[in-house]
């Protein structure tokens, strides 16, 4: 059997003291969500010190790409939706001669201001397969290289302030395949597009 220490009542904390105590670590608390918090997980800034400390631009940059994730699965959802009330049809493609080279080439330049975005898509066959590259002038944009068709969707490649791109895009479902892009910056980019391959149409939509 062991002998405890039991404290004396005098040595014990005062209801005041716990108040007091609680109060304190509540102030804490509170100093903690308004100068550290708030501004770097939201972007909110009351005291202006997390700007200082440079937690306000890194939370500003988390919403902002809370905000764009919520807008390319929002933009994603409508695309799914519209290609299961209306399924694409896809022309049949033309027979080329023998010797020459199939498909076809086209070159493709928009300006966007900024907060504004486009996409542009081939219209292609499962397999089919397009050579592409597309650069910016002007700045940077977000980009997701995705298709959609006959109720199916699929997702290739995303990036967040590419300059350019280029590669081979293949059809993993007869529709429509291609780039979204936006511009997050604070002035007008130029995207040029140039490709080449195996698909019937190009298109865009605003």
């Amino acid at each position: 059997m062991y002998d405890a220490n039991i404290p004396t009542r005098g040595e014990l904390p005062t209801t005041r003291q716990l108040i007091g105590s609680t109060l304190i670590a509540l102030a804490a608390a509170v100093v903690i969500l308004v100068t550290a918090v708030l501004p770097g997980e939201y972007g909110v800034d009351p005291t202006g010190l997390g700007r200082v400390l440079g937690l306000t631009q890194m939370g500003e940059i988390k919403m902002q790409l809370a905000r764009e994730a919520q807008a390319d699965a929002a933009t994603a959802k409508a695309e799914a939706a519209a290609e299961m009330a209306t399924p694409s049809v896809i022309p049949a493609p033309a027979k080329v001669p023998a010797g020459t080279a199939a498909g076809r080439s086209d070159e493709y330049v928009v300006t966007l201001a900024p907060g504004k975005g486009v996409e542009v898509k081939l219209v292609m066959r499962a397999g089919a397969k397009a050579k592409f590259s597309w650069t910016v002038d002007g700045g940077v944009v977000n980009f997701d290289l995705h298709g959609n068709g006959g109720g199916k969707s699929t997702s290739y490649e995303k990036g967040r302030g590419a300059p350019s791109q280029e590669g081979e895009l293949e059809a993993a479902f007869d529709g429509n395949h291609g780039w979204f892009w936006r511009n997050r910056g604070t002035a007008d980019v130029t995207v040029t597009l140039r490709t080449s391959g195996d698909y019937t149409e190009i298109k865009d939509t605003f």
